[in-house]
């Protein structure tokens, strides 16, 4: 980890403090009127993907009712659930969009979410044996873990992940590794599994048998039309995380190195933990503008639309203090965390003697 000294540090914090304090005081009617627009158009998409989803016998029909409907629940996911959930619009005293109460469009429900991602990730993130989300507790990503013939098949692991990433966050919190471990017992879960049953069972009933029987004499097209705009959702929701923490550069840290952290030092580990990609603003829109993923692990709980105008001043930062502003385009960090999967499910041994190799 990049090395400031305490005086460092505490500058660190003042100048980070002082974007947020600012930021804070203009919130107003431009914030709100951005995500009722954003409210707007999912609410659009939804309702096109969910009417033209009975045409689907008609081939264009059905690729653009599954392309509408998993624009939908990208956006419902990515730049309204999380960044809500996250409190950015708490100021606005709207019952439907208070960061404890907002339920998503997704398997794994706001409280579930908001304990391990809200709290554990983003206090400890990075943090080897406190961040879950930092390899999902399926991905070598680090000397930190040690290797085992299990890792050998990770990338096949990747690919599941991907797919089914919703339902791979809603298990989360169940934290196989410590059942594992028998760290916790089964029992100790029961009221997570239960909370997830109900949830994760409303939205399969939803999407699986819900509307396909709407449409009886069409379900089964409906049904593939679900199944690909939840696809859709998965892939490129896992793939936008993926490239936010898992790339190259990311840095990871012990658990030692983070005893007593100053608040100075908390953003040292977020800036140097965290990865951005480039894009234009419909790339920013659809990842939620965790395409900022930096922007958004210093200040999590600002409007994420703010992200592209805080993004120089970060930078500025970063140049002043010698930190490594993490960035790159889209492809670039993608490849990077491709790279980084294979890399680490090689035995170390193997791995090295690869590293040694001249190019």
């Amino acid at each position: 980890m990049q090395k400031l000294t305490e005086a460092q540090l505490n500058e660190l914090e003042k100048d980070l403090n002082a974007i947020r304090d600012e930021v804070l005081a203009d919130l107003g009617e431009r914030d709100a009127r951005y995500i009722r627009k954003v409210i707007r158009l999912h609410r659009s998409l939804e309702v096109a993907g969910r009417v033209m989803m009975p045409f689907g016998f008609i081939p264009p029909v059905f690729v653009a009712a599954t392309t509408a409907l998993g624009l939908a629940k990208i956006i419902e996911n990515m730049e309204i659930g999380h960044n809500v959930m996250h409190g950015q619009y708490d100021w606005m005293n709207d019952p439907a969009l208070h960061s404890q109460t907002y339920e998503w469009d997704t398997v794994c429900t706001g409280d579930s979410w908001r304990r391990t991602h809200n709290y554990e990730h983003h206090t400890y993130t990075n943090v080897i044996g406190k961040d879950r989300d930092y390899g999902y507790a399926v991905l070598r990503l680090s000397d930190d873990v040690k290797w085992h013939p299990g890792h050998s098949l990770q990338f096949i692991n990747y690919v599941l992940l991907s797919v089914f990433f919703q339902w791979g966050v809603g298990v989360h919190e169940l934290e196989t590794e410590r059942l594992r471990r028998r760290e916790i017992r089964w029992k100790d879960k029961l009221p997570f599994l239960k909370e997830f049953a109900r949830k994760g069972g409303r939205q399969a009933f939803k999407d699986y048998v819900f509307f396909p029987l709407l449409t009886f004499p069409v379900a089964p097209i409906v049904l593939a039309g679900n199944v690909g705009a939840n696809l859709i959702r998965n892939l490129w929701s896992s793939t936008v995380i993926f490239c936010g923490h898992f790339t190259q550069d990311a840095e990871t840290f012990t658990e030692a190195e983070c005893e007593n952290e100053s608040k100075g030092h908390w953003y040292l580990r977020q800036l140097t933990g965290s990865s951005n990609f480039t894009g234009g603003k419909l790339v920013h829109l659809l990842s939620g503008h965790l395409s900022y993923q930096i922007e958004h692990h210093v200040f999590p709980d600002l409007p994420a639309h703010r992200y592209p105008e805080i993004s120089p001043r970060v930078q500025e930062i970063c140049a002043r203090y010698g930190i490594h502003y993490n960035t790159g385009s889209f492809a670039g960090q993608y490849g990077t965390v491709i790279k980084r999967i294979l890399k680490y499910s090689l035995p170390d041994g193997v791995r090295s003697r690869l590293e040694a190799q001249p190019a």
